[in-house]
């Protein structure tokens, strides 16, 4: 993964002098690293995976089934990993639709998927007017959702385009708890963008209720009244030298990119000291992700 380019945004300066950031801040920082780190979330995410051998685009394109589901978005779709794996699994079976808000990340999945029969749109998740009501039959969102505010639009937009008995799947946080290592990385992590940005803890991207199973279940049955809902915890891992999972691990985490390169460097080592002590006879270290996938059925 290349060195990161520290983003300043007007999200991270209203931080710094102590002033609450509001939505359209926080759409400016997300689009500023997308531009500045197109791509960067595959980079790691490509390679955790779970006991069964999948990652977390894999798992999550599961519910996928072509005898039902004919018309599947990909909300969200960033650099287009997961409508890649759709494609290759389903092909012509399904019509795939990606909407996401960065031009950049549109750019690297028109590249990645050249088909035409693939709609690539820019828009925003509260207002995807480029999808008719009970538009497709399968809504999928890669670990988005939690960084969506205000998320209720979100999910009003995804109840308009979703058919009659469709399906809302999304990979989401897993509980921190359930991963020491994960935890401890984690909260090097925040801990230095704390030190930078005081009021960093009161303004973390997106809904914190997106983040827990509880809230997220309430928040969804207020939409989907009549959907069944189920949240299932899973763990996907990354192996590698430890000062290279170090990088990798550390560059998966939003709050990265505000750090200062001093910042950052203290972090590395720090990170690869935890991750050290899971060295095998090998060499290599492992990063441990806790994730859970979201599946609502209508």
């Amino acid at each position: 993964m290349p060195e990161p380019i520290h983003i300043d945004s007007r999200w991270a300066q209203r931080l710094r002098s102590g002033e609450q950031p509001d939505a359209a801040d926080v759409r400016e920082h997300l689009l500023a690293v997308h531009q500045r780190h197109a791509g960067f979330t595959e980079a790691v995410a490509r390679g955790c995976r779970d006991a069964a051998g999948r990652n977390s685009y894999e798992w999550l394109a599961e519910v996928i089934d072509p005898s039902r589901h004919r018309t599947v978005l990909d909300l969200a779709c960033g650099s287009g990993v997961l409508a890649e794996v759709c494609l290759q699994r389903h092909g012509d079976a399904i019509e795939l639709i990606g909407v996401d808000m960065s031009a950049d990340e549109l750019a690297l999945a028109r590249r990645r998927m050249p088909n035409p029969g693939v709609r690539l749109h820019q828009a925003l998740a509260q207002s995807m007017d480029c999808i008719p009501d009970a538009g497709v039959d399968v809504v999928l969102c890669h670990w988005a959702l939690t960084l969506m505010d205000p998320i209720e639009p979100v999910l009003a937009e995804i109840r308009r385009v979703l058919r009659p008995q469709g399906i809302l799947a999304a990979i989401i946080d897993g509980d921190i708890a359930s991963s020491p290592s994960y935890a401890a990385v984690h909260d090097v992590i925040y801990s230095a963008a704390q030190h930078e940005y005081p009021c960093y803890a009161n303004a973390d991207l997106g809904d914190a209720r997106v983040r827990t199973p509880e809230p997220l279940a309430a928040l969804l049955r207020q939409t989907f009244p009549d959907a069944s809902v189920r949240i299932e915890p899973g763990l996907v891992s990354l192996d590698g030298a430890p000062q290279t999972l170090a990088q990798e691990a550390t560059g998966f985490f939003y709050a990265s990119f505000v750090l200062s390169p001093q910042a950052r460097a203290r972090v590395l080592a720090q990170v690869a000291t935890i991750l050290c002590a899971d060295v095998g006879s090998d060499g290599r270290g492992r990063f441990d992700m806790p994730i859970r996938r979201l599946v609502a059925q209508l």
